[in-house]
């Protein structure tokens, strides 16, 4: 173990004095790093073998686990807080160049970045009208009504499509302008000029639908297996005990879904979190940034203005922020599913 160490540390020196030009490694110089490390678990296995015979062996079954980790985790991480720090443009002939806290400040006083992050508090709070929706469906889906299994599977059909035939299917077709069928209604009735994509809070209000239509489904069918998994016994003996109605539902059938409602709101904003492909498909942030997310925003920052540094560096501090913010939301969500007697 202490010679992979040894070795692990020889690597980062040769590749320190290869940065600086004493010595010519004559490879990129992210690689030696990687080589050392993928060299230190080996020889660091090795040596729990040969030190600790058969109780050492146990460490081969981690060695696979560990290498997936670095590569694809921790290597990726670390090369984007590099460019996070750089000026890197692929339009640009100077290539990489270490610019210290410059995006942090162009991040600070971009007003578009402040509207995209404005913009994903009012996707994720419409998180809860989608709930409350999914539930009543769940509620419906559960009851005995003719055809309940029709409608199971026609509710379900949103989430079996892709978001992005969603974007065409809906937002390019269904609401274009011109020629839409909601839009030729629309103007028989007398309304005229609505532009579903042209007016900023219209916009934004038609990105939330699509988006909650495509998702509510997901939402429904967590809650409707949730509402099959509540024993019969307990609510007729709520109904025999005289709550019945609304405050059977309330008092008895709401309580028993409240960890299953959680589970289905904190993988929803999951996935609003990362919402993109609707509003890259159908408005490309506009009009004006209006429907901006801070995923369509930093897409838009590598894809049209080759921006690397910049965009990477607001992926960072996105991630940071989804970090912080889901683990206030699974402690308070711990805190609310935690047994009260």
């Amino acid at each position: 173990m202490w010679g992979s160490l040894g070795l692990l540390i020889a690597v980062a020196a040769f590749q320190t004095l290869g940065a600086t030009g004493q010595i010519d490694p004559s490879f990129e110089s992210w690689r030696p790093t990687l080589y050392a490390y993928v060299l230190w678990a080996i020889c660091l296995c090795a040596g729990q073998v040969l030190v600790r015979g058969e109780q050492g062996k146990r460490v081969l079954f981690v060695l696979p686990a560990t290498l997936f980790v670095i590569s694809m985790v921790v290597f990726p991480l670390l090369f984007g807080l590099v460019i996070a720090f750089s000026d890197w443009n692929l339009s640009s002939p100077d290539g990489r160049q270490f610019n210290g806290w410059d995006n942090v400040r162009q991040m600070w006083n971009d007003p578009f970045y402040w509207n995209a992050l404005t913009n994903m508090v009012w996707y994720t709070l419409a998180i809860l009208v989608e709930y409350a929706i999914a539930f009543g469906l769940a509620l419906l889906l559960n009851s005995q009504i003719k055809a309940r299994k029709f409608f199971r599977v026609a509710f379900l059909l949103p989430l079996m499509l892709s978001p992005v035939a969603v974007s065409w299917m809906i937002g390019k077709s269904m609401l274009e302008v011109r020629f839409g069928p909601i839009s030729r209604f629309l103007r028989e009735i007398g309304v005229e000029n609505v532009s579903f994509f042209g007016n900023p809070e219209l916009a934004r209000l038609t990105i939330m639908i699509m988006d909650a239509w495509t998702f509510i489904p997901f939402m429904m069918i967590m809650i409707l297996a949730g509402l099959q998994a509540i024993p019969k016994e307990v609510q007729e003996a709520a109904k025999v005990d005289g709550a019945s109605g609304w405050r059977g539902f309330w008092e008895v059938t709401f309580p028993l879904m409240l960890p299953v409602s959680i589970t289905a709101i904190l993988i929803r904003i999951i996935f609003k979190l990362k919402l993109a492909d609707i509003i890259i498909n159908v408005t490309a942030g506009g009009p004006g940034g209006a429907t901006d997310s801070v995923t369509s925003f930093i897409f838009r920052e590598y894809r049209d203005r080759s921006n690397v540094g910049y965009g990477t560096m607001l992926a960072m501090v996105y991630l940071v922020l989804i970090v912080i913010v889901m683990t206030i939301l699974m402690k308070l969500a711990d805190r609310w599913m935690r047994p009260r007697y």
